[in-house]
């Protein structure tokens, strides 16, 4: 079975990659000092200390083993692409039915989503809604609270 693609843009597989060498390189001999100091501290059936460290190590080795299961399945966001209509990478300025103000997506993969900052996921509701879309078309996405009217006003 292949794996599922992990769509990201330059800028989230740097950070990826960032975080990698830092848990490679950093985290893990941090968490091997504590697990060393808390060895020393005797009886380690005992032991919190020992036990938190041990539990932070599975975590650090976790997300080491996940960062690079999303690299290798990594497919890179064309940032260049033509702006005529909706892709991943494409930033959009959308106006919601009875609203004075815009807003302004950018859509990510789901590894890179971040909706506070306004990125978000392409397997969103509204990620899914707008993909594909053209400056002046109109989608109407289910949402929990009910239904959001999106008009797009600008494709980036």
């Amino acid at each position: 079975m292949a794996e599922k693609p992990v769509f990201l843009t330059p800028e989230g597989r740097a950070r990826l990659e960032a975080e990698l060498e830092n848990l490679k390189t950093v985290r893990r001999a941090q968490v091997a000092e504590r697990i060393h100091s808390a060895k020393e501290g005797g009886d380690i059936m005992e032991n919190s200390a020992y036990d938190e460290a041990k539990n932070e190590q599975a975590f650090v080795e976790g997300r080491i083993m996940t960062i690079e299961q999303m690299l290798k399945n990594a497919v890179m966001i064309d940032t260049t692409r033509a702006t005529d209509t909706v892709g991943l990478g494409s930033y959009v300025t959308v106006l919601e039915r009875g609203a004075r103000e815009d807003e302004i997506y950018q859509i990510v993969g789901s590894a890179e989503a971040d909706p506070a900052r306004g990125r978000i996921s392409n397997e969103s509701p509204i990620g899914r809604m707008l993909l594909g879309k053209r400056v002046g078309d109109e989608v109407q996405v289910k949402i929990p609270d009910g239904v959001r009217h999106l008009k797009i006003i600008e494709i980036q």
